[in-house]
Order: C-alpha cells, then structure tokens, then sequence
C-alpha cells in the first residue's frame, strides 16, 4: 500500500571498486567479508534496484563509503553496477527503455502489476531452476511456498515477491491538545471522530479567534477520492479487496460507494474538510497539519508521529506550537482498520543472462539469500556492527550519531539496499533498540499494533489478458470525482458501476480474480 506520491530520485550507477581489503577496525567490528570469498570466477553484475516511501532522496555514495556494496563485492567476487530508482512512472518507463534496448538489468524491481507485462514480453527468466528452499533457505523464512505459488502469474514461475511487511501501522492522528482545550476525549467511534472535527473546525481550538482550522485533510492528487476518509470504513469497505461470502469485494467499485459519496459530499459542504484536499499532492497535507491548520489526519507511516523522528508531523508541529501533541486513535481499532498484507513488489531475472550466463543468476541468488539472512539483514538495514550497532545475542542496540553520520548524511544508502527486505528484524528473532525512541513513541507502536486486521484476498491476482486495468482505475475515479464536485447526490453510481462492469470490462477482471482465488484454494 501506498499513501503517497514518491518524487523522483536521481538515478545513481556506481563505479565498480578494488577488492582490496578493508581498512582495520576494532575486533567487533564485521560487515560480513572479512574472509576471502569462496567463489572463484569473478562476476559483473547488474543490477536495477527501487524503494518507495521515505527514501525518494536517497543516492549511492563513491568508494569505501559503501560498505554494503564493498561487502557484497569481496564476499561474493563480484562486481556491483547498481542503478536506483523510487518506484513510480518514471521507474516504469526506465525499465521499459531497458527493455526495449535489450539491455535488462540481471536482476530487477518492479511492481506487481508491471512484472506481468515483462512475463508476457517474455524478457523475464523462468525462476525454478534457481528458487527454491534449498538454494535460499532464507528467503523462504519470509514468504512462504505457499505465498510464492500464488504469486505467481501467466502459470508460471517467473517472478518472486520482494519480502515484504507483516505489519501495518496505518492510523488516524489527532491534536490531543485541541481536544483539551475544547473539552473533548480522544474519539473511539465515527460519530465522536466526526463530531471532534466539526468542533475543530468551528470552536476555534488554537485559540487564534479566528475561523481558519478544518477537521480533516488528505491527498486528493487532482483525480482520487482518497480512501483515507472514514466514509468508507463506516459503510463497511476495508482496504482494496476484501472476501465476503465467498465473494470478492473490489472495494472502489462496490454499489455501498453510493453511500460513501454522499456521506463525503456532505462532510465537504458541512465544511470540516480542508478546501485544499482535493488538489493536494505528496505531503502537503502533512505539511498544512504541521502548520496548525488541520486537527485530523491519516497516515500508514510507523514513525510519523515520533519523537525520535527529527522530521515527523510531532516534531514539525511542536516547532511552531510547542504543546502540540498529536495522538494515533481508529473509529474502527476493534472492528477491522485494513487488511492484511500480501506481497507487492517483484524482482525478476534477466532471460538473456539466465541463458546465456546462468552462473550470475545463481551468484544474484546467493546474495539474495544473504541479504535475508541475520548477517546481510543487519548490514544493509542498520550498518556495522561494534560501529553502527552493537550486537548481545539477539538484541541489537543501534549508535544513532553514528548512523546519521556514516549513513543518513552519505545518502541514506541503506534504503537502496535494504529495499530488497523488509524492515521487520523480528522475523530473524531480532529485537531491535533505539534510544532515541521515546516512551511515547513506544505508547503509539503499542496502540497501532493494538488494532485488528481483516484477512487479505489470500493470494495475489492478475488482470485478464488484454484488459487495460489502468484505464478501468482511471474511468473509475472520474466517475467518483464527477459525483463528488459536479452533482447533487450519489444516485447515479449504479448506472456508472454497470457501465465500469460492461463496458470496461469491469466484470472480467472481477471473474478472473476469482478464477485465481479458487485456483488457490482461497474461496470455493
């Protein structure tokens, strides 16, 4: 799931360098190749990495900085050419000019949806001569057989799910000081959510007397009717797909969408929403709560709220109003707030190279591997140890002046490489500490988690063939948008959802989904 744009970051292709040997550190100190490598041919390798999120400005940095990139190389005889790009458009279209030149990186990134169209194009590798657990019994700790089978597209096995997070943090925020000031608690339900937005919005909670605060504020993009407004859970729509009844539920596309629209059109022009919500792009509606305009947001980052987290919407706010506090809080913490994860992101394998140089597949696949295990988590996701962390059985302790000396302020690096695994240490039996963490960042991670999932679709889904998926989205939300600013109610929503069912095919994509889900077994 994403909750934001991602901009552009430059794309960085790095320069091979020496294998020479690391300079001398203290004893405890280890980035995983201290040792000669085993392997005995020296391979170039390609490779074309993504991340989404917070690391849209992160860069690849020159020489012995890149202790990751030196590691990998030494470790497994290798030399590194990486490109990197935040996953989005621009992305999409370097890939496809990597392709269309047939220069495909040996190994890349791509979205779910995208990784299809190169499994069809036929530029991708079949996985299973090099995927499995055998060869990497530490993937295989993150996705499990069953989750890579019904990964799978087109009846084959030609991509695999970058490991990805369990854990979903997506919450509602609120100005825990504007509801001191007016009286009120920290909402539990629609209607106290609703009611405390309306008083944030006429009761004059920053005490300025002056009309200029709005209950709530999202990201519209110019196009979506964002599925952050509570309307969509109050009608009982959960996430993008949800199974009900042995049914599969396309929550934007539901006939309930009727009364979503009209209880959205009437927060509009009850005037709680910020009038900028619709054209808001990126952050802007963090940056326009951080400036005391807004008292309700929703965000599904961990650390949005952080003290610990020098840029979080807390710590923006306090800068301006220093007894700002925003706590997290769900109408729906019991009921359900999203659906589980399944996997999103994709990596794939060059056709050309699995042919004509197999050996770097099984090198690429090796280093996978190691990244999922404890030693290459450890190292692409926090540093080195005795320098960036310290290491007591299992419990790992990070240096934070260190990381942002070494890391953070050399590019933020490690979001390059640790893209390829997700940020759960847990999953390894690791219990990560950070010191700056506050009791209070603490207090939100335990409410967050505190909230009840629904179950996912149970398996990953493709289109039919020939079935233009982003034209169908893209009718779809001018039918939502055209109801939300151009008529008076949303009666017409079913007519439009039987022309989005017909004409554009709607109701193909909505069978063959469930095609896939009884293939694997997930309804019947």
């Amino acid at each position: 799931m994403k909750y934001r744009p991602l901009v552009l970051a430059a794309l960085m292709t790095s320069a091979a360098i020496s294998g020479c040997t690391q300079s001398p550190e203290p004893s405890s100190v280890s980035t995983g190749a201290d040792t000669p490598s085993k392997y005995k041919d020296k391979l170039d390798l390609k490779l074309f990495l993504a991340v989404a999120g917070g690391a849209n400005d992160a860069n690849l940095p020159q020489g012995d900085k890149d202790f990751v990139k030196k590691a990998i190389e030494q470790k497994f005889n290798v030399s590194l050419n990486v490109q990197f790009m935040p996953i989005g458009a621009d992305r999409t279209n370097k890939t496809n000019l990597l392709v269309a030149s047939g220069d495909v990186p040996d190994l890349f990134i791509s979205t779910g949806t995208d990784s299809q169209k190169y499994i069809l194009d036929n530029v991708v590798a079949d996985m299973t001569p090099f995927i499995n657990p055998q060869t990497m019994p530490n993937y295989f700790k993150w996705v499990s057989e069953v989750e890579l089978k019904r990964y799978a597209v087109e009846n084959t096995f030609k991509r695999a799910p970058i490991p990805f997070a369990r854990n979903v943090y997506r919450s509602y925020y609120i100005r825990k000081d504007w509801l001191d000031k007016l009286n009120l608690k920290v909402p539990a339900n629609y209607d106290e959510m609703m009611n405390a937005m309306r008083a944030f919005t006429n009761n004059d909670p920053d005490g300025n007397s002056k009309k200029d605060t709005f209950g709530f504020s999202t990201v519209g993009n110019g196009n979506t009717v964002s599925t952050d407004f509570p309307q969509y859970l109050k009608h009982g729509l959960v996430g993008a797909f949800m199974v009900e009844n042995n049914k599969l539920t396309d929550v934007s596309t539901d006939l309930r969408m009727e009364g979503v629209l009209n209880d959205i059109k009437a927060m509009i022009k009850e005037g709680i929403v910020d009038p900028d919500w619709f054209l808001s792009k990126g952050t802007a509606y963090l940056d326009k709560a951080a400036q005391g305009k807004v008292g309700v947001i929703a965000s599904g980052e961990r650390a949005v709220a952080f003290d610990s987290n020098p840029t979080s919407l807390q710590n923006k706010t306090k800068a301006l109003f220093p007894n700002a506090r925003w706590v997290p809080f769900h109408p729906y913490a019991s009921a359900g707030v999203w659906t589980e994860n399944l996997p999103n992101d994709a990596f794939l394998f060059s056709k050309a190279t699995a042919e004509k140089s197999p050996e770097k597949i099984k090198r690429i696949v090796d280093i996978v591997d190691w990244l999922c295990g404890e030693e290459g988590f450890l190292l692409t996701h926090y540093g080195v140890e005795g320098k960036h962390y310290t290491k007591n059985g299992k419990q790992v302790t990070l240096k934070p002046e260190a990381i942002d000396k070494e890391i953070v302020t050399q590019g933020n690096f490690l979001a390059i490489y640790g893209s390829l695994v997700a940020a759960e240490p847990e999953v390894l039996g690791l219990e990560v500490i950070d010191p700056r963490m506050t009791d209070n960042d603490r207090a939100i991670l335990k409410t967050i988690k505190g909230y009840k999932l629904l179950p996912s679709i149970g398996t990953n889904v493709a289109p039919p063939q020939g079935f233009n998926l982003a034209d169908f989205r893209t009718k779809m939300r001018e039918y939502h948008v055209k109801i939300l600013f151009d008529e008076q109610d949303a009666s017409n929503w079913p007519k439009y959802r039987e022309e989005l069912m017909t004409k554009y095919r709607g109701g193909d994509m909505l069978k063959t989904y469930e095609d896939q889900m009884r293939a694997a077994g997930v309804i019947k």
